[in-house]
């Protein structure tokens, strides 16, 4: 899709989908302009939007290169989105070239760009599925023809919980703890109300009323989506901090994110 482009057929192009404003913040070209509208507006009221978005990318690519260098070879992103390179695929792959990857996305938007993405190799897959009903995600039969719940999974959940204001840790991640074998891996990461307060009371009047509701969570309350798992050093911490490559500029506000194993032994 181009910004020149029609939409797909069931595509609603004059609606902001949270998933193409995040693309247009990132830089990509898979939004409209009613996306790139509601992003203007966001970004008016939350300065480092765009910084936090990439923050939050590159924690992606550290968190799987880290699974993938303790050995993790299948990898399921939740709430993937639409593409945007580097890709947990393409990143897994620089370490295990045979990895696995199934993402996925509840939105008929992400499986249309994920399918043609995808379509051409057969170690990859992506799915239509709602977290909000986890066992429709885990019994997924093209899940399960990729993933092998005997062996250790790494597991994304990147900027997709604060998706569920509602839910608690457990309705959501308490299936998937159960699933997963010891020595999987899980990667969060979650828009904090911690930093300064009146960019957080920005953030938060910016989001009000926009085509999804965002919970803002503090640290203490993001701790509980890694009950059964044991953090990896350095916890949960702004993901630009978490093993970083480079120094990042200071914003507003911060992203948390953090990695962790469930039981048993460092992957071989």
């Amino acid at each position: 899709m181009s910004r020149d482009q029609s939409p797909p057929d069931g595509i609603d192009a004059g609606t902001p989908h949270v998933g193409r404003v995040y693309d247009y913040v990132l830089g990509g070209k898979n939004n409209y302009a009613a996306d790139r509208e509601y992003a203007d507006r966001i970004v008016a009221q939350m300065p480092d939007y765009p910084v936090l978005a990439r923050a939050n990318r590159s924690f992606l690519s550290r968190a799987v290169e880290y699974m993938a260098r303790a050995g993790i070879r299948q990898f399921l992103d939740l709430g993937a989105g639409i593409p945007t390179s580097p890709n947990v695929h393409e990143v897994a792959r620089e370490t295990h070239p045979d990895a696995r990857v199934v993402y996925v996305d509840n939105d008929p938007v992400v499986s249309v760009h994920n399918d043609v993405l995808l379509a051409t190799d057969a170690l990859l897959v992506s799915i239509r599925a709602d977290l909000g009903s986890p066992g429709t995600v885990l019994d997924h039969p093209d899940l399960l023809r990729l993933i092998d719940f005997g062996e250790p999974v790494g597991v994304l959940l990147l900027s997709v919980l604060q998706l569920f204001p509602g839910e608690t840790p457990e309705r959501v991640l308490g299936p998937l703890r159960e699933r997963l074998p010891e020595g999987s891996l899980l990667a969060v990461s979650h828009p904090s109300a911690e930093g300064d307060q009146e960019a957080v009371a920005r953030a938060r009047a910016a989001l009000a009323g926009g085509p999804v509701t965002v919970a803002l969570r503090r640290h203490e309350e993001i701790l509980p989506f890694f009950d059964g798992f044991d953090l990896v050093e350095p916890g949960l911490v702004d993901v630009t901090t978490w093993h970083p490559r480079m120094p990042s500029r200071p914003t507003s506000m911060i992203v948390l994110g953090g990695v962790a194993r469930k039981g048993g032994a460092e992957p071989a």
